[in-house]
């Protein structure tokens, strides 16, 4: 067996660069999970509050709540690919242009990044928009940002049918 005789500077270099590559993992790893494991959970537990509190505000056709839950500069791209802004969404909740009478959630993981929140979910639903009939299975993302007040506020959504095999647009 061969055995390779390094120098002690050597060995301390190379002790040094695991250490550094222990150190980059480390790093990459708490920004991906953004936040200690405590706070992740207790910041799980409100964003769960708060889909579930959009998703009433939705089918009840709430302005105020759904007005709370939203940041001024929201913006979503709806399942047929329109952009539409805080105003406008509440502009068609309270025309009554926006109303779904079912909204079956499920499949939903979240993840956060620093003060950021990023939901997917998948959604049965059936109602109405100003584009339409609304009624299908969609996937959809939501972002959540934890505003300088420390309150989560919705900032972006986007929404895509899942089409069944075969089944034409």
């Amino acid at each position: 067996m061969f055995r390779i005789q390094t120098s002690p500077s050597k060995q301390k270099s190379r002790l040094a660069a695991f250490g550094l590559m222990l150190a980059i993992s480390a790093s990459a790893t708490a920004l991906q999970a953004g936040m200690p494991r405590g706070e992740r959970h207790e910041s799980r537990h409100e964003i769960d509050q708060l889909e579930d509190e959009w998703r009433n505000a939705v089918l009840k056709s709430n302005i105020s709540a759904m007005e709370s839950l939203l940041a001024d500069d929201y913006l979503a791209i709806t399942a047929t690919g329109m952009i539409q802004t805080k105003e406008q969404a509440l502009a068609n909740l309270r025309a009554g242009q926006t109303h779904f009478s079912v909204m079956d959630l499920s499949d939903r993981k979240v993840r956060f990044y620093g003060t950021t929140a990023l939901v997917t979910s998948r959604a049965q639903v059936s109602g109405a928009t100003p584009e339409g009939n609304l009624t299908g299975s969609y996937r959809y993302t939501r972002v959540y940002v934890r505003d300088a007040k420390g309150q989560w506020k919705i900032v972006s959504f986007e929404a895509s049918r899942i089409r069944e095999p075969g089944e034409h647009r």
